[in-house]
């Protein structure tokens, strides 16, 4: 029964509490009184006997009005959050805070946009600090009056952590001992002070209890904490502050031999290497120096013993291969700066996780996993890489590597060339010829010693070295004529016909073909080679320079013909000029049959115009000859110029 009326005088008390807040909240000003938040609902049937965030709020002109019972707020409350305090109301705060004796339940206490002067600031603190609170912490506050020594009691607390955010100090001369020298002497575990433009810390007056400092977004630099020796941290952040020095940093913790985790991101850190030594704590596991403006000089000062190295988004271009050896260092960010290619891992042979992405990496290699046997994850991504030849093998490499490579495929991006970005790794792919520059290379010789030998058959098979030669000898006999007697190649034709036979058919010419053409009606006026070569020429220039002369050239075919080689030049040469002065000059007498299969191979012009042109063939029978001879001369009609047949008269 008594603890059923307990819990209905706690349920009453609360409801009467909330329902005065809220019509405080409504019809009275907040300017000058104190509101602290609710964080859960009671209960409806008042069955909970612990009120875990109590709402109240305090005005100058109601304060009579308002009469609680304490011993059942301090025997039940847990977190309380006051804001709006000034200096008109503080007193009513250190009177309410002095009701939460140790022993009592509150433990969370948090001030919101806090107005005092110094004086009343250190009264504040000071009642907390021998009340039941455990983690303090102050948001927006403005220190108005001048800041004084003062002697603070730190003895038989429970405070835990301190947290102070947006501290604005309007002094602007003091003594900085005066203010630093309350915080540095905490005997708290954990520490706070960020975003507060606080620009140095003092070094402890004895050993630290401190375990835990946060400085964030502040203007300490590298003077913080040197050659100081009380402290025993095990976590220290300084990020966004002014330390521009890593070996400064570096002996900032060998004095603190228990420092397990530093954050010096978003600094102005440098070190450029230039003898500059190191002294890292031993026991510095985990190491973040992310966002600063440090180089590959970086791996000349890192501790030995790290275990988690954050680098991201520095000015690194490579990993020295002649670095220190870290051999404990499992997890490497080297996201956001300048790399060209993977690392190798001699420096660091137990790496499990390395994050590579956003760099300058084109092709990465492909032989990372065997320099880095042991990493069980890599984030390569978001790189502009080159899909060519060389990304082949990383390709490869991904589907070796059984999943270790992170956020893939949709991280891994074709950058160059232009019509491949966008394309993803996954999709692009190339031939083993056109990537293999060796099976490459004897693809081409082997397809240039084909080449070679089917030139080298056609040409032989063709006998194209000699019409090269006969085509070279032909053009040289032409400049020099041209060179020799230039008003002859201006002259005109001296013959009806050039006549080209065997010397094995030289009987039937003799006897039968110039006396029926030279003699009788309608003479005809051959170019034959026994009486009408110049002496002192070459055979070539004479046989060039009958055809010339000739309006027609007459071949007496044979057996025999087809195995002359002078006969062979003649028939060249004629069939040349046929096609470079587009005339109709030959005239073919076909003396014997002749068999295809006897004509050699290099005299495809001879089956060529024996299978397009028409042939005189002499014929056994002597009553057809008649009708021979008159083609013949029908096929050689033309009259020669004047100036020839006057010559011709005068030399009969």
């Amino acid at each position: 029964v008594t603890e059923k009326m307990t819990s209905l005088r706690n349920f009453f008390l609360y409801k009467c509490l909330f329902a005065l807040s809220i019509w405080n909240h409504i019809s009275l000003s907040v300017e000058n009184g104190l509101f602290a938040s609710i964080s859960n609902d009671f209960p409806e049937d008042g069955s909970d006997k612990n009120i875990k965030s109590l709402p109240l709020l305090f005005t100058n002109s109601h304060q009579s009005k308002v009469n609680f019972d304490w011993v059942v707020i301090e025997n039940t409350t847990e977190s309380l959050s006051l804001s709006e305090i000034t200096n008109d109301n503080v007193k009513k705060l250190v009177a309410l805070l002095s009701n939460f004796r140790q022993g009592s339940r509150l433990q969370n206490l948090t001030l919101t946009n806090v107005s005092v002067d110094w004086n009343d600031l250190i009264e504040i603190f000071q009642t907390v600090w021998h009340s039941s609170v455990e983690y303090f912490i102050m948001n927006n506050v403005t220190q108005l009056s001048d800041i004084e020594r003062c002697h603070f009691d730190y003895s038989g607390t429970s405070m835990k952590a301190l947290t102070m955010k947006k501290v604005l100090i309007k002094d602007l001369y003091f003594i900085q001992d005066y203010l630093y020298r309350i915080f540095a002497d905490m005997n708290i575990e954990a520490l706070t002070i960020a975003e507060s433009e606080m620009i140095h810390m003092l070094c402890p007056s004895f050993d630290s209890p401190f375990r835990y400092l946060n400085f964030f977004k502040n203007d300490l630099t590298d003077l913080l904490f040197q050659k100081c020796e009380k402290l025993n941290l095990k976590l220290l952040v300084l990020q966004r502050n002014k330390f521009e020095s890593l070996s400064k940093v570096s002996f900032m913790t060998s004095h603190m031999k228990s420092l397990k985790y530093l954050d010096m991101s978003s600094n102005l850190l440098s070190h450029d290497g230039a003898d500059v030594q190191c002294q890292w704590t031993e026991s510095l596991t985990g190491l973040d120096l992310s966002s600063n403006q440090l180089t590959d000089a970086v791996f000349e000062c890192l501790p030995v013993n790290v275990k988690t190295l954050d680098l991201q988004n520095n000015q690194i271009t490579s990993v020295p291969r002649g670095m220190a050896e870290l051999k404990f260092l499992k997890e490497l960010n080297l996201a956001s700066n300048k790399l060209a290619d993977l690392p190798e891992c001699g420096g660091f042979t137990f790496l499990e996780f390395l994050n590579i992405e956003m760099n300058l990496i084109l092709t990465p290699s492909a032989n990372f996993f065997q320099s880095c046997p042991r990493v069980r994850e890599l984030q390569a991504g978001r790189n502009p890489f080159k899909c060519s030849c060389e990304l082949q093998d990383f390709i490869r490499l991904e589907r070796q590597s059984g999943g270790k490579l992170f956020d893939w495929p949709a991280a891994y991006v074709c950058e160059y060339p232009e019509d491949l970005r966008g394309t993803q790794l996954k999709d692009f792919h190339l031939t083993e010829l056109a990537c293999n520059t060796m099976l490459l290379l004897v693809t081409a010789v082997l397809l240039t010693l084909v080449l070679v030998a089917v030139v080298a058959f056609l040409c032989i098979y063709l006998d194209v070295p000699w019409y090269v030669r006969m085509t070279w000898q032909w053009t040289q006999t032409k400049r020099r004529a041209r060179h020799d007697h230039p008003k002859e190649q201006e002259g005109f034709l001296q013959f009806h016909a050039f006549i080209s036979y065997s010397e094995r058919d030289s009987v039937w010419v003799k006897n039968e073909l110039i006396p029926n053409l030279e003699k009788g009606e309608g003479r005809v006026q051959l170019c034959q080679h026994e009486r009408d070569f110049i002496p002192g020429k070459t055979i070539v220039e004479n046989i060039i320079n009958c055809i010339e002369k000739s309006y027609k050239s007459i071949f007496v075919l044979s057996p025999n013909f087809v195995q002359s080689e002078w006969c062979h030049y003649e028939l060249y040469f004629a069939h040349h000029k046929l096609f470079s002065e587009n005339s109709n000059s030959l005239i073919l007498i076909l003396l014997e049959p002749i068999a295809p299969y006897v004509i050699p191979a290099r005299y495809h012009k001879l089956k060529a115009l024996m299978a397009k042109r028409t042939y005189l063939e002499w014929p056994k029978e002597r009553s057809k000859r008649a009708f021979f001879w008159a083609n013949l001369r029908a096929a050689i009609s033309i009259n020669l110029p004047m100036c020839f047949e006057a010559n011709e008269e005068h030399s009969d």
